[in-house]
Parts: C-alpha cells; structure tokens; sequence
C-alpha cells in the first residue's frame, strides 16, 4: 500500500480543528477554576459605586488589597452575603467598609472578618444594562 500525504488545505484544516480543541478546553478550564459566582446587590452601603439590585460577577482571589470591592460571607449569618470595600488587610483577617458609611453595617459594627469568609473580588456588574461595566 502506496501512503497518501495530506494535501496542504487538509493540513492547515487539521491545525485549524486542533488549534480551536486546544482554546475551548482551556477557555473550559479557566473557567472551572476562577468559578466566577453571581451576586446580586441589597442595601444601600456601596453607593454610589454599587446601587440595590445591581448584579455583579466575582471572582475567586488569591489576595486581595485596601480598595478592592469583595464579596464575603456575613459574620452575623452565613447564609447571607455581603459586599463591602476592603479598608486594610491585616494577618489573616480584613477591615470591611462600606462606601455609604451612613448606611453600611461593616467592621465598625461586627470587627474584622477571616480571610477565610472572602468569597472573592467583585469583577464586573452585568445588570441592570445601563450600569454594566468593571467595577473599581
């Protein structure tokens, strides 16, 4: 038996497949271990960065920095999810803060949080449309 070569299209359609394979699996791969969560806004503590029903994407953080916008579970009741400032980052515990400080429960009323209770920094709001964007 006489072996056939692939003609040049074949060739250059076989990278194509493998090219894309390779993009969707690591695309897939990102995304399973970023796990992005979806959050959605309650209250009037982050005005006017984030308003009440503003939904917005989180990701997981390896650290996170005084300034960033994270997503943290409630010390008071761990059902419950909060949204709040990073003030500083101490040992292994973060000062929250809101931006309403008038109208944030935060570190000042329940003290530090465990590192730990971070869920994640707050990435992006995806609605309502018009306030979609990054968030700083």
């Amino acid at each position: 038996m006489i072996p056939v070569r692939p003609t040049r299209s074949q060739v250059r359609t076989g990278v194509a497949l493998t090219a894309t394979v390779v993009a969707v699996a690591g695309g897939v791969v990102t995304l399973v271990r970023v796990r992005p969560r979806r959050v959605v806004v309650e209250g009037r503590s982050m005005e006017p960065t984030l308003a009440p029903g503003d939904r917005l994407l989180v990701t997981r953080a390896r650290r996170v920095h005084a300034g960033d916008v994270v997503a943290v579970r409630d010390p008071r009741d761990a059902r419950r999810v909060l949204v709040k400032r990073v003030g500083a980052v101490l040992d292994r515990e973060v000062v929250l803060r809101g931006d309403n400080q008038g109208a944030s429960t935060d570190s000042r009323d329940f003290g530090t949080v465990a590192l730990s209770a971070v869920l994640g920094r707050v990435v992006r709001c995806y609605a309502p449309a018009w306030r979609a964007g990054p968030v700083r």
